[in-house]
């Protein structure tokens, strides 16, 4: 159905502007008439030439997720249809995408099918952990309650990914920058001193021999250097999508110094939080676990969580299988092991989760602590110790004058 835009005057003759979806002009016409608008100009929206271009269009964000929960959390409560309410979200939608999204789940649900199976079409921006919990909260009544949590497992999830970035940001652009800053001496300033030398004379001191070697070698292969790293990079993207490739290269960032503690810290808040959120939900707890360890990010934290659901469908506990694992701390499972006893697991994940939270943060100012000394001396030692062994020879020569 045409999109028409419309201006017009109401009673108190001020300008109102707007859009609505109508099969022609005289349906939006008659439709301002019944709103007491008189219509001045009504004309057809434009298409949009690349509408249909999908790299072109704007990306759905967590934060368009988060912001249309929280939005739909306070119209429910409020006591407003959910047809109404997606009516209401679409309207003042900004991103496109979004918009377009938001318009089909209404027509979903208008046409008999549930808020959920109408989310579920779209898998990139409503994941299975998003639907169950909305399948949930419509089987037991509480949707509202269930978009509120959702929100809020999402910030703070958000909040966690941006603390994992903003830590290993800081050692990779500097180590990028070094390696750049290295290259760039190595492949035109080193030339411009060994043009100098050659009319030296006398032997040239071994560190400033080594360093022009390297120099040469860089220079006259950066072509293969560049294209062997490319090779590298897409070798390492294949084998870390075989299964093989991927339970290796998991299981070493688990045991990498630093890194490694920081790694497992937020696997155990990730899987507590997601665990905490989904059971105080209503959702089954093999389905949570199901969903939980398809989204752990890491194969052998993915592995421990469906041997843990394995366990249970035999009817033990979730504490004992966690801790044969070997993944989790010994405090984790402990505490799961006293929520289970006392029937109030849901809320020691969430108690387990805020703890792991405030490690993660300590975790990453350690870390960013511990890497700026470790990272200034690296530069000092590499960019100082090329500029010492060109500048070996000129000390040579102005001790021998």
């Amino acid at each position: 159905m045409p999109v028409y835009l419309w201006e017009g005057k109401n009673r108190a003759n001020q300008i109102q502007k707007g859009e609505v979806e109508a099969p022609n002009a005289d349906a939006v016409r008659a439709n301002l008439s019944r709103l007491r608008i008189n219509p001045t100009k009504i004309k057809k929206k434009p298409k949009d030439l690349f509408e249909n271009v999908a790299f072109l269009q704007p990306k759905v964000t967590e934060k368009d997720v988060i912001l249309f929960a929280r939005q739909f959390s306070t119209m429910i409560d409020a006591g407003l249809p959910i047809i109404q309410c997606l009516d209401i979200l679409y309207s003042q939608q900004e991103n496109a995408t979004f918009k377009k999204m938001l318009k089909e789940i209404k027509e979903s649900v208008e046409s008999g099918s549930t808020l959920a199976e109408s989310l579920k079409k779209y898998p990139k921006q409503f994941d299975n952990l998003f639907v169950n919990m909305i399948a949930a909260g419509e089987a037991g009544g509480i949707l509202d309650t269930i978009l509120r949590r959702l929100a809020a497992y999402m910030e703070k999830a958000a909040r966690l990914k941006r603390q994992v970035k903003g830590a290993m940001t800081y050692p990779i652009v500097t180590l990028f920058v070094a390696i750049l800053v290295v290259a760039v001496i190595l492949v035109f300033v080193i030339p411009v001193f060994e043009e100098m030398f050659a009319d030296f004379g006398k032997a040239l001191p071994t560190p400033t021999v080594v360093v022009i070697t390297m120099s040469d070698f860089v220079k006259s292969n950066i072509h293969w250097i560049i294209i062997g790293l490319i090779i590298f990079i897409f070798a390492f993207n294949k084998y870390y999508k075989t299964k093989n490739g991927r339970k290796t290269i998991d299981a070493l960032m688990l045991k990498l110094p630093v890194f490694g503690l920081l790694i497992r810290k937020v696997a155990v808040a990730k899987f507590t939080r997601t665990m905490g959120t989904m059971l105080s939900s209503g959702v089954a707890i093999l389905e949570a676990l199901d969903i939980v360890a398809k989204t752990a990010g890491n194969y052998s934290v993915e592995q421990a969580v469906y041997h843990v659901r394995s366990g249970i469908a035999e009817g033990r506990t979730m504490a004992d299988p966690l801790s044969e694992s070997g993944v989790f701390p010994p405090m984790v499972c402990q505490m799961i092991s006293v929520g289970e006893s006392t029937g109030a697991l849901d809320a020691m994940l969430e108690k387990i989760a805020d703890f792991y939270d405030e490690e993660v943060d300590q975790a990453v100012e350690n870390l960013t602590s511990l890497i700026e000394p470790f990272m200034l001396v690296f530069l000092g030692v590499v960019i100082g110790g090329l500029v010492i062994a060109m500048y070996l020879p000129v000390f040579k020569m102005a001790g021998a004058v």
